[in-house]
């Protein structure tokens, strides 16, 4: 589903009437478009009873062709009209002509019709104001939306193009919008839509298309899109019958320290659930001897400390070992000692201080010999790694091309100086700008993770959900890219399906355990499968 900004559509449509697409023709072809998803959705109902709030402009169009479309399938009608319309409505006057009643918002002063139709129907269309909408609502909007609003008990809301109260450039919702179970969008998800509170708000996101000429100036030159279950389908890898775990890939996860010993564990336990054949967990020795036994699958290498965290010498080691692998994990649980700095450093930069010796920890003895500039495997730096990315001089320029960082916004403060404030307010915008300054994949996390790329590429991901909220979440969500990464999935791609599935697992661990403030981490590593199951099916 495309994202567009509400200044992007309008000038779009203006074009499209430039072309010789009328407006009529463009309401009508939207109409109808909606009126098949109602009926395709909707239609099993037992008790099929539409009630629709009319506006006066296109929107009101759009509604009141949907809501034949819905008469012609066998559905029980009623219009309710907030503004008078032009003299002999030829929309109108096709509902009266279907039998269906009309009444006027002028016409019902206390709301009892209105009352009468919401308590007896079974789906309610809003369809009053559309994306070009700013706040404040006047008084007799106000009034009717917060009506609606504040009945106890709603008939399934859906709200055409955006609900009625929301800016759709800004995301500002007045208090009196009616929230939707399903918001159809028409040509494309307006921004203002993916970001708070006006998300609170739209519940389900669908698209119509209006099927405009490919080949218009207007069209944005981004490709930004809300990610779906069908785009995430289409990104994971194939379980080819005859593979082995060489096919699926090998993950290396180089984390912890003697303070953060669940990291590994974590990152470890979510890259085998996507899927990875092989995960080599590379940690301090003290970590290793904690937490072997938790995870017997995975592979160790035993790394140089300096009281249990990852020295600088130990890039010395992993730098003889990095071709083994097919994606590497960086940062989670490092702790912020300047000795794991000048390790990030080391191998950043690919040069070996040493020749390794033989038989160090779980590393076989016949490791190749170090050469002068090792060439890194794609890479996926997280938690510590990113804040101690932070302090490397031109860290941007040290990168493996396709290098997918994770921040949250605490993290993304760290790396670009911008406050909190200002990354949460222009989420998209901000991933998008600073993806294309460092060359690298960003993943911007959060309620809406943003997944940008320096092309300009960028994804939203239409889940918000408080299981996501607790430590090691993170650790997680860094270990399924990884893990898809493995599998030889592009990084893109697999950031993006990574996303879509550790929010799908979060939602998951909470419908298991029963409360949403009881998820921990490992639930949400253990929900994994059940995510891909239903992303899959």
């Amino acid at each position: 589903m495309k994202i567009y900004h509400v200044s992007e559509m309008l000038a779009l449509e203006q074009e499209a009437i430039t072309r010789g697409i009328s407006s009529e023709q463009m309401v009508r072809k939207a109409g109808l478009s909606i009126g098949k998803i109602l009926i395709e959705r909707y239609g099993h109902l037992s008790s099929r009873i539409v009630t629709a709030l009319i506006g006066p402009k296109n929107n009101g169009n759009d509604t009141l062709i949907a809501l034949s479309a819905l008469i012609q399938a066998g559905w029980q009608a009623r219009a309710y009209m907030f503004r008078p319309r032009i003299e002999d409505d030829p929309l109108v006057q096709k509902i009266i002509g279907s039998h269906s009643p009309v009444i006027f918002f002028e016409e019902d002063g206390n709301f009892v019709q209105l009352t009468e139709w919401l308590a007896s129907s079974t789906l309610l269309l809003d369809g009053i104001v559309g994306t070009g909408f700013k706040l404040p609502l006047r008084p007799e909007l106000s009034r009717l939306l917060g009506f609606v609003a504040r009945q106890p008990s709603k008939p399934i809301v859906v709200a055409i193009d955006c609900p009625s109260g929301i800016d759709c450039e800004t995301g500002e919702t007045s208090p009196d919008c009616i929230p939707a179970d399903l918001t159809i969008c028409i040509e494309a998800v307006k921004s203002g839509l993916l970001t708070f509170p006006a998300f609170e708000y739209v519940g389900e996101l669908a698209m119509v298309s209006l099927d405009l000429p490919k080949k218009m100036e207007s069209y944005p030159k981004t490709d930004t899109q809300v990610a779906t279950r069908e785009d995430v389908k289409k990104m994971l890898p194939a379980r080819p019958r005859t593979g082995h775990k060489g096919t699926f890939g090998t993950a290396m996860i180089i984390a912890g320290s003697i303070n953060y010993t669940g990291a590994p564990l974590l990152s470890g336990h979510a890259a085998y659930r996507t899927g990875a054949g092989l995960v080599n967990i590379a940690v301090p020795g003290p970590v290793q001897e904690m937490i072997a036994g938790q995870l017997p699958e995975a592979t160790w290498m035993i790394l140089p400390h300096d009281q249990g965290v990852i020295a600088a010498e130990a890039a010395d080691l992993l730098l003889n070992h990095l071709s083994q692998a097919d994606a590497v994990l960086l940062g989670p649980g490092w702790g912020l000692e300047d000795t794991t700095r000048d390790f990030l450093a080391r191998i950043l930069a690919g040069k070996n201080h040493k020749q390794e010796k033989a038989g160090i920890g779980f590393v076989h003895a016949d490791a190749p010999p170090a050469s002068d500039k090792v060439q890194l495997p794609n890479l996926v730096i997280d938690a510590d790694g990113l804040k101690l990315l932070a302090r490397l001089e031109n860290w941007p320029k040290t990168l493996p091309q396709s290098t997918v960082l994770t921040p949250h916004p605490g993290e993304m403060s760290v790396l670009t100086g911008l406050t909190i404030e200002e990354i949460q307010t222009h989420r998209m915008e901000t991933a998008m700008e600073y993806a294309s300054k460092w060359g690298c994949i960003v993943v911007l996390k959060g309620a809406l993770t943003v997944i940008a790329a320096p092309d300009g590429k960028t994804r939203v991901i239409p889940i918000a959900t408080t299981t996501l909220a607790t430590a090691g979440t993170g650790d997680v969500l860094a270990g399924m890219i990884t893990g898809l990464i493995a599998q030889k999935v592009p990084s893109f791609d697999a950031a993006v399906a990574a996303a879509y599935l550790h929010a799908f697992a979060g939602m998951d661990a909470a419908q298991q355990i029963g409360y949403e403030g009881s998820v921990m981490a490992m639930d949400v590593a253990r929900s994994i499968p059940n995510a891909f199951k239903e992303c899959v099916r």
